[in-house]
């Protein structure tokens, strides 16, 4: 017997100590993934081997435990095996488990060590041959969309009296209540985000015999100051429902409103003119109150970012303060044909190496898992398992250090005769 064979097993026994030391002193590292050792046997052209050696370490990364944290920045990637991806400053590409980020003050996404979190910019999806960017979430003001389509869906009274005649008389840019049955009102905006109100006053009219027999009303459009905009002809059937533009009996019904840029009865504050379509789908006119069931328009004014979330599917869905929502990108995840053959570069990131195999970057979503927000994937590392590898462990050390004290004693012997 020799002093190597026990020396290596120390050895070794140390390193399995340090491995799962490391695990413990990880078990609360968000994205931690615990280590194992495994040992081969020492032969050198001989029966009796020399020993043992630590061979690898190997990473398992499999998933820990899903656990809430009620903050917006916080992402976990839940049912997968993807990464996020990070970069630094030079553009050295990194991979995390950890989704615990911060946001600068010029808007970028970290994690706690400066690295940018990266994903598709917006309006750009995956796979569509544009490298993966740093997310940035803006405090830039959200650009207004002048209204372009206004849908309004009423019933109109069958029984309300016919008004005649059907031109508005106006007084002072408003026409008087007796020359409409009903009237409503709707925001629109212009292309600077200003709101600027309409009214729509329908009018009814003679029955028109037919055949078909038809029910028509003038709807006339105006603006506050009373100019008119736009001005239709809107026909129901017998049976109270609303005939298209061309059907049977009715006109074509002009279907835009314009309002000129500048001039009388213009916007005349610097906005583009405001053309948009009316669609009156769904209205009809039954015996009942005048009555509007939806009135909507697709146009809204700039708003201020409120706050931002992490969509499962990666987008980063802003808030704004005139009530809209606007994706700011999509954060990317990478996946690995060897997950165990990345290298740990500390502080809860790893490179890619040629083991791992080239990074596969995609949406969240499939195999690589989605993400989850106002959560973190908590280590991986089962504390109990672990601490009774450390009970094997230091027993295992403590034998190896006896076949050194047994050689020592058996020298001690060979020396004193």
């Amino acid at each position: 017997m020799g002093f190597g064979q026990g020396l290596s097993g120390i050895d070794a026994a140390a390193q399995n100590l340090d491995v799962i030391g490391n695990n413990i002193a990880n078990a609360n590292t968000v994205g931690f993934k615990q280590s194992t050792v495994q040992f081969a046997d020492v032969f050198a052209g001989a029966q009796v081997g020399l020993g043992t050696r630590v061979s690898k370490v190997v990473q398992s990364f499999n998933q820990g435990n899903i656990e809430s944290t009620g903050r917006s920045l916080d992402v976990a990637i839940t049912n997968g095996s993807g990464f996020f991806r990070l970069q630094d400053a030079a553009g050295q590409v990194y991979y995390s488990r950890n989704g615990q980020f911060l946001r600068t003050d010029d808007g970028h996404l970290t994690n706690a060590q400066g690295l940018l979190l990266t994903g598709y910019p917006s309006g750009v999806s995956a796979g569509a041959g544009v490298q993966p960017q740093p997310m940035v979430v803006s405090n830039a003001q959200m650009a207004p969309k002048a209204t372009t389509s206004l849908s309004i869906q009423l019933n109109l009274d069958s029984g309300t009296n016919v008004i005649t005649p059907t031109t508005f008389p106006v007084a002072n840019g408003v026409p008087p209540a007796s020359s409409f049955n009903y009237a409503s009102t709707v925001q629109v905006f212009d292309s600077l985000g200003n709101a600027q109100q309409l009214t729509a006053y329908f009018v009814k009219q003679a029955a028109v015999a037919g055949p078909p027999p038809t029910s028509p009303w003038m709807m006339s459009v105006r603006d506050a100051a009373g100019n008119e905009v736009a001005n239709n002809i809107v026909s129901f059937d017998a049976t109270g429902k609303l005939i298209p533009a061309g059907g049977a009996n009715a006109p074509a019904l002009a279907s835009a409103i314009t309002i000129p840029a500048t001039g009388a009865g213009g916007l005349n504050n610097g906005a583009a003119a405001l053309t948009a379509t009316i669609d009156l789908t769904g209205s009809t006119q039954y015996s009942g109150p005048n009555d509007p069931k939806s009135v909507t328009q697709n146009g809204y004014s700039t708003g201020s970012l409120l706050g931002f979330a992490v969509q499962s599917d990666g987008t980063v869905l802003a808030s704004y303060s005139n009530q809209q929502t606007q994706s700011l990108g999509q954060v990317v995840l990478a996946g690995f044909g060897n997950a165990e053959g990345l290298k740990s570069a500390g502080d809860n990131v790893w490179t890619a190496t040629g083991a791992s195999g080239t990074a596969l970057l995609n949406a969240p979503g499939g195999t690589l898992g989605q993400l989850k927000s106002n959560a973190v994937e908590s280590s991986n590392v089962n504390l109990s398992s672990e601490l009774v590898n450390l009970i094997v462990a230091q027993r295992n050390y403590q034998a190896n250090a006896q076949t050194i004290k047994a050689q020592d004693q058996v020298m001690q012997t060979l020396m004193n005769i």
